[in-house]
């Protein structure tokens, strides 16, 4: 029995290699074979980067969290804002005093936001120079 439309097309060119299913595409693989070497050698240094980013993005939240709160007037008997201000006045303990105005929401805001940018500068910077290696 034949087929009214023409021929059946053939699957088969699907099966000769994996890199080109089709006949006339010739696409060099060797710049995504040389991508994917470079991944696995660095995976480990991918991942310690990845943690470094994670926790200075955690640390300047906190920071900033803390001003924002205090910015906003929040209760401080509250156990959130409590654990806020402890974890923000932990982070920025070596920053604490630096400036020191008369006017308490600069101060805080001066206090708490140097550390946050410092943290987060030095744990991006270190990020990206791992990624590189």
């Amino acid at each position: 029995m034949s087929y009214p439309h023409g021929r059946i097309a053939d699957n088969g060119q699907y099966n000769n290699n994996a890199h080109h299913p089709y006949p006339g595409n010739s696409v060099d693989h060797s710049d995504v074979d040389r991508r994917r070497a470079r991944n696995g050698r660095g995976m480990g240094a991918n991942r310690t980067a990845l943690v470094i980013h994670s926790l200075a993005d955690i640390a300047a939240i906190f920071l900033g969290l803390w001003i924002l709160l205090y910015m906003l007037d929040a209760n401080q008997a509250n156990v959130f804002v409590d654990f806020v201000h402890g974890v923000a006045d932990w982070l920025a303990g070596w920053s604490q005093d630096i400036f020191t105005m008369d006017t308490e929401g600069v101060r805080v805001f001066l206090n708490y936001a140097l550390p946050a940018v410092i943290y987060l500068a030095i744990g991006h910077g270190a990020a990206a120079w791992i990624r590189r290696l």
